[in-house]
């Protein structure tokens, strides 16, 4: 099999694994098992979807590199990537920078606190910036293989969809205020006149 559909392969099984561990039904199911939810599976989670993800990226170690970015404009291109680096984790922050990576529950030891619907910062521009800041990481590489471009096309169909998926999953935690939220704010592209809109919450 060529390297690059054992890539696609395995990028799909990261996808898939990364997807049905997030379920609140798989969540649901587990804490049955187990009794409870365990404080560690948002941890766990992350760190095996790290493993998963590493596992997947080194299935096209000789990818053919089809351009990069001469001279200053690899710099100016490593510049934007930090920038868009850095606004991915103050987006992270709003939403909660513990509870994300999974060492809140463990450190607290208390169960998680009820949710809160985001609607300021970039939240206010775009419903899903963690996607769209993700998605424009991934372009915005000075060096362009042809593993990464077949990264960037995986990620944007894997983005979208879990963007669906997430919806429906807030309308039936937060409901109307929810939809009143879809209604005012865009899907996956922003709305840069609404940056200073101030929080609904």
């Amino acid at each position: 099999m060529p390297d690059y559909a054992v890539f696609i392969l395995r990028f799909c099984l990261f996808a898939g694994a990364h997807s049905l561990f997030a379920t609140e039904r798989v969540k649901r199911m587990l804490a049955g098992i187990a009794g409870r939810e365990p404080r560690s599976y948002r941890l766990i989670y992350n760190l095996a979807s790290l493993v998963m993800f590493i596992w997947a990226m080194s299935a096209y170690g000789n990818s053919p590199v089809l351009y990069y970015a001469p001279g200053v404009w690899s710099l100016v291109l490593y510049l934007l990537q930090l920038v868009l680096l850095g606004t991915l984790i103050h987006c992270v922050r709003q939403t909660g920078m513990n509870d994300f990576l999974g060492i809140g529950r463990i450190r607290s030891g208390a169960p998680p606190s009820p949710p809160r619907l985001v609607t300021d910062g970039w939240y206010a521009i775009v419903r899903h910036p963690l996607y769209f800041l993700s998605m424009f990481f991934l372009i915005l590489n000075p060096v362009m293989t042809a593993q990464w471009l077949i990264l960037i096309a995986l990620s944007v169909v894997y983005f979208v969809g879990g963007a669906l998926i997430e919806e429906r999953r807030l309308v039936g935690q937060f409901g109307a205020e929810y939809r009143r939220y879809q209604q005012e704010v865009p899907f996956m592209i922003p709305r840069l006149t609404r940056l200073k809109r101030p929080s609904s919450t």
